[in-house]
């Protein structure tokens, strides 16, 4: 077995009995690695960086599903180990290289290596969120996936602070759009700096298109939370925004 008694869940579920429509999830929010995979031969200097999770976005979503009365659902391990936001038949689920950083405990895995890693992380995370959201059928939810971005990536900078990501349904994304560029402060990316699609994402695909659920794929930032008390200030701009989007939403 890939995890040991000594490993934590791969799941965390705040505010199960929630009250709010909104529903949370993170797939980055951790980055713990399996005792018996010790560190993949990645420095601790690399599993700080972006590659190995969304800086900030634990305590953000912590604080809004606080906020919010919402319940939410945060992934523990690396995205290294597994990348609870890909398909895991994807190459990019279990990189052997993260933007320009090998990860030698990624390379040439077996397919009983790859199905270890989904059968102790990945599915008891996603059946989880399942398991919520079937629980919550005939109730009015809308999905809101919180995520982070890096200032920088393979040299290009992003100067946008906040972006709001979409497929095939953007009723939500619109709203938050003009709300947030009300505000006159916040360069805000429209699709960027992602964009959601079938070939790239799984949450949103899975647990929100195929349900017919309204949602939301948030990115913040980084250096934007990087702190506890960062982390709290945006979860209270968020809590507004998203209290207000949902209401206007509820509307149309």
């Amino acid at each position: 077995m890939l995890l040991t008694a000594e490993d934590p869940a791969p799941v965390r579920v705040l505010r199960e009995a929630g009250k709010s429509d909104l529903f949370l999830t993170a797939d980055h929010a951790g980055r713990v690695f399996p005792a018996t995979l010790k560190d993949l031969g990645v420095s601790e200097a690399e599993r700080q960086r972006h590659i190995a999770w969304d800086i900030g976005i634990a305590g953000v979503t912590e604080y809004l599903s606080g906020m919010l009365d919402a319940t939410a659902v945060l992934q523990t391990y690396s995205r290294l180990v597994i990348d609870c936001n890909r398909d895991p038949s994807w190459p990019s689920a279990m990189p052997a290289v993260s933007e320009y950083t090998p990860i030698p405990g990624n390379q040439a895995l077996s397919a009983e290596a790859r199905q270890a890693r989904v059968a102790a992380i990945f599915t008891p995370y996603h059946d989880r969120i399942r398991t919520l959201l079937d629980a919550r059928a005939g109730r009015r939810t809308v999905l809101v996936a919180m995520h982070s971005f890096t200032p920088s990536f393979k040299g290009e900078s992003r100067a946008m602070q906040v972006g709001m990501l979409y497929n095939k349904d953007a009723r939500l994304a619109r709203i938050l759009l003009d709300l947030l560029r009300q505000e006159g402060d916040l360069t805000v990316g429209d699709n960027a700096p992602y964009a959601v699609t079938e070939e790239s994402d799984y949450g949103i695909p899975t647990h929100g298109e195929k349900r017919g659920l309204p949602h939301i794929e948030i990115e913040i930032r980084q250096d934007l939370i990087a702190t506890p008390e960062t982390q709290k200030a945006w979860a209270g701009r968020f809590a507004g925004w998203l209290t207000q989007a949902d209401s206007l939403l509820k509307g149309r």
